[in-house]
């Protein structure tokens, strides 16, 4: 007779992924290492990485994943024909036999994440939490600040009292910058409340 796992027991014998998200285009790298469930649901996979990286979940995002774009479809956008909705999409299944895949988030400031797969790893017989972050390094930059170019200004705005930019940028963020803060057990204590 076959014995039926309760939903717990079951969550925790998944197979879960180790995966490195990088922030493209930025020196030095704001990266982090994340593992969750293989099954995880791309809706959720987006807040988890949300939440590990520090953005505010104010613009729209894509998944680029072995050829496929997944998001939440918006009429009048142009990729929308191609884009495919992420709602029931798990990541394993997504992922297939690919080793890496894209996150972009903001289509105005264009912020690509490139996430690679470091590891499969076997099942947990403990129980875990769903999503946890194991490192990182640097601060995630601040939404709406003009990507790449933008942030680089920023940061050399927020260092430089002299930066003729300076006093504008302090006044729009509103308190110090340090671009090498990273807290993981802040962003763990966050990562506890996205029920999966």
């Amino acid at each position: 007779m076959a014995v039926q796992l309760k939903p717990k027991t079951r969550r925790a014998l998944e197979r879960r992924l180790q995966l490195r998200i990088e922030l493209a285009w930025i020196q030095p790298v704001i990266w982090r290492q994340i593992v969750v469930p293989e099954s995880i649901a791309l809706p959720k996979l987006h807040q988890v990485i949300q939440v590990t990286m520090g953005w505010q979940d104010g613009h729209l995002h894509a998944f680029d994943i072995a050829g496929e774009t997944y998001g939440v479809p918006v009429p009048d956008f142009d990729f929308d024909d191609t884009m495919q909705s992420e709602h029931q999409v798990r990541l394993g299944t997504a992922l297939g036999r690919a080793r890496s895949f894209r996150y972009t988030y903001d289509f105005g400031d264009d912020w690509a994440h490139l996430i690679k797969v470091e590891k499969r790893l076997e099942p947990n017989p403990e129980p875990a939490p769903c999503a946890l972050c194991i490192a990182g390094a640097n601060a995630c930059p601040p939404d709406d600040v003009g990507g790449e170019p933008g942030y680089v200004n920023f940061v050399a705005a927020m260092a430089d009292p002299q930066h003729p930019d300076h006093e504008e940028m302090h006044g729009w963020y509103g308190r110090a910058f340090d671009p090498a803060y990273f807290d993981l057990d802040a962003v763990n204590r966050k990562l506890k409340k996205i029920k999966l």
